[in-house]
C-alpha cells in the first residue's frame, strides 16, 4: 500500500499475531489510510519508537495500541519506560487488552493512556476499533500533515 501524506500509523504492541491480522483486515475493509506496524513486545516497540529497529519504522502521525500481558516486557513496564523518556513521554497510547480488572484500568490511566479498550477475538470488535481509528485520524490529522520518521 502506498503511504499517503496524511496516513496514520498504528504501532500495535501485542504478542498475538492473530490480533495484528484481524486489526489489519478490519482497517483495510474500513478503507482507512492507516498502516499497522507490529511489535511482539515492549522491547521491540521501544526499538521501533527510538528508530533503532533493523527493519521496522513508523512515521508521524502515529498512535500506539498496547497489550498489557506480553513476554519480556509487560505493557505496564513499557508504559513506565515511555513516560520516563522525554523524547517519547507525550506519545498517544491506547491500552488494547483482555484484562477487565479495575486495578489494571486504574494503573493504565495513572500512566496517562488515552483510552482503555477491551479486546476479544470477535470480528465486529476489530471493525469498531478500525472505525474509531479512522475517525480519530480524520479528527486530529489535517490532510496536509507532513509525514516524517520518528525520532526527529
Amino acid at each position: 500500500m502506498k503511504k499517503l501524506e496524511s496516513e496514520m500509523t498504528v504501532l500495535l504492541v501485542d504478542d498475538d499475531d492473530v490480533v495484528w491480522e484481524c486489526l489489519s483486515r478490519s482497517i483495510q475493509k474500513q478503507g482507512a489510510s492507516i498502516s499497522v506496524v507490529a511489535a511482539v513486545d515492549g522491547i521491540e516497540a521501544l526499538e521501533i519508537l527510538r528508530g533503532l529497529h533493523q527493519s521496522k519504522r513508523i512515521s508521524n502521525p502515529f498512535v500506539v495500541l498496547l497489550d498489557l500481558n506480553m513476554p519480556r516486557m509487560s505493557g505496564f513496564e513499557f508504559l513506565q519506560e515511555v513516560r520516563s523518556d522525554p523524547e517519547l513521554a507525550s506519545i498517544m497510547i491506547f491500552v488494547f487488552t483482555t484484562s477487565n480488572e479495575d486495578k489494571d484500568r486504574a494503573r493504565a490511566y495513572q500512566d496517562n493512556v488515552a483510552g482503555y479498550i477491551l479486546k476479544s477475538s470477535v470480528e465486529p470488535q476489530f471493525s469498531k476499533l478500525a472505525r474509531l481509528l479512522d475517525a480519530y485520524q480524520k479528527a486530529v490529522i489535517p490532510p496536509e500533515f507532513p509525514s516524517r520518521r520518528i525520532p526527529s
